[in-house]
């Protein structure tokens, strides 16, 4: 595969880690706690999606050679994440009178519960969406990108969603709200602001483009209960690279890490990519390690820039 090709891939990957790190940053900037839970929230509503297509069907059409059942299914997603997230913290989270770190360990109990029930109900096993495979786009091969249309569906997809939280955060009065919180929560509640209220529609918000990230994980690739559980410590570098508590700064930070975990395979053949390096030089690892990588980043960027690429508390 040509660098192009790997580029390709980074973006697509890079749109899924993108919502996935929007989620769980709006979520931390607002409720106030880092949550382990968030990985297997995007599995829920990945299983969720592949009930619901399984029922519908396709529908009789489809757009970029997805069948307008999958559309309905992913929506389904996002909202049954979304409904899961909110009870959660109405019968769990928010009766418990305990500090930050008493809620991350209460969402790692949350997150194994989540799990178990997935796998209790479809099993270990990996499955796929019941969605006929494409052919890669044709005048792409040439240069080296092997990509199909439900890649590109995946893509405008996730930019869809990031503009439409960028409006809602900008331009309306609940996203005014959720950053005046995120700045300062007890001066937006002497303020007038319901915080609760806002808090609650932050847990949708989150969720439900968790629960997108994971319906798009699972047409990537393919579903299993551990699927989310996986895929955390990348979001957690991506949010952790752009910022902990800054949403823009997730979006930035799911692309570099998206980008980077694709691109681990052309470490090994840097002789061949960069014109300043001999010919048959590279390090010696494949994508198997591109985890391994995400999380010496987050390492390094905690110990070099805590606050990461879009600092602190700006939603």
């Amino acid at each position: 595969m040509t660098v192009l090709g790997y580029l390709a891939n980074g973006l697509v990957f890079s749109s899924i880690i993108v919502l996935g790190s929007i989620g769980l940053s709006l979520v931390y900037s607002i409720a106030d706690f880092a949550n382990f839970a968030h990985g297997d929230t995007m599995t829920i509503g990945a299983y969720s999606a592949l009930v619901t297509f399984g029922a519908v069907g396709g529908l009789g059409g489809a757009v970029l050679g997805l069948p307008y059942g999958f559309f309905l299914a992913l929506i389904v997603g996002i909202a049954v994440a979304a409904v899961v997230a909110v009870g959660t913290e109405k019968l769990i989270y928010e009766p418990l009178d305990i500090d930050s770190i008493g809620l991350l360990i209460t969402s790692i109990g949350i997150a194994f519960i989540y799990r178990a029930v997935i796998q209790i109900r479809f099993g270990a096993d990996f499955t796929r969406f019941g969605v006929e495979p494409l052919r890669p786009i044709e005048w792409l091969i040439p240069y080296g990108i092997r990509v199909t249309r439900h890649d590109v569906a995946i893509v405008a997809s996730a930019a869809v969603l990031v503009v439409g939280l960028h409006v809602l955060l900008q331009y309306t009065d609940l996203g005014r709200k959720m950053r005046a919180m995120a700045d300062n929560p007890d001066l937006a509640r002497v303020s007038g602001i319901r915080t609760k209220r806002v808090k609650l529609w932050t847990w949708v918000i989150g969720a439900g483009l968790a629960g997108a990230g994971g319906v798009f994980l699972g047409l990537f690739n393919q579903l299993s209960p551990r699927m989310g559980f996986n895929l955390l410590l990348v979001i957690f570098a991506a949010v952790i690279l752009g910022g902990i508590g800054s949403v823009y700064g997730a979006m930035a930070g799911g692309f570099l890490i998206g980008m980077i975990n694709q691109l681990t395979p052309l470490l090994s053949r840097l002789g061949e990519v960069l014109p300043l390096v001999p010919d048959g030089f590279g390090i010696p690892i494949g994508i198997e390690y591109a985890n391994a990588i995400a999380f010496v980043i987050m390492v390094a960027v905690l110990l070099v820039r805590p606050n990461g690429i879009a600092g602190e508390g700006a939603t």
